[in-house]
């Protein structure tokens, strides 16, 4: 009877991770950068509840994007400063040898610098390549996306991984990607 019980349990609470990972997941892309750095200052433990239902989540899908980024940098020179912008529990600064400055809005490693993705503490053109890897989120896209360009030397990459359902028109934000002085290189 126990083990049924515990069981049952288990389902409930991996429903209930479900539905508060969604919830979250629904403010983190309503609100804005500053909504959602004021959120989980008032809560980490809910930062730590959206990462686990996040980790869930991804563990089902063919590929980590985030393997795909370690796999391209890993052919590029190491000397190439890196900035992961979400950078969740830095799975990309411990697998190249670059140096990865990596910002989050909760420290799930002690590499993480805490910020507003929108306002990083990097001088202006000091990085190669700024990641975005399933970490677009907030309304205020233009000025997050505005933050990694001042932060990008001239000529600098800007990798971005991101379900396409993210976007209601992804031409649109290609273009919109332009109108920010990006070059698209390949989608």
């Amino acid at each position: 009877r126990s083990g049924r019980s515990a069981a049952l349990r288990a389902r409930m609470e991996e429903r209930l991770l479900g539905a508060r990972f969604r919830y979250l997941n629904q403010q983190l892309y309503t609100g804005s950068s500053r909504d959602a750095a004021r959120l989980f200052r008032a809560d980490p433990a809910a930062f730590h509840l959206y990462h686990r239902g996040f980790e869930r989540q991804v563990r089902r899908w063919p590929e980590r994007p985030v393997q795909r980024i370690v796999r391209y940098l890993r052919r590029r020179p190491a000397s190439l400063v890196v900035a992961d912008f979400g950078c969740g529990d830095c799975t990309l600064a411990n697998s190249i040898k670059n140096q990865v400055h990596c910002f989050d809005l909760v420290p799930l490693s002690p590499l993480v610098t805490v910020c507003d993705m929108a306002k990083v503490p990097l001088a202006a053109e000091s990085v190669d390549v700024a990641v975005f890897c399933l970490a677009l989120m907030g309304t205020n896209l233009q000025e997050i996306l505005g933050e990694a360009n001042r932060v990008l030397k001239l000529g600098g990459t800007l990798m971005v991984a991101e379900v396409a359902s993210r976007f209601e028109d992804t031409r649109a934000f290609l273009k919109a990607m332009t109108q920010l002085g990006f070059r698209t290189v390949s989608k």
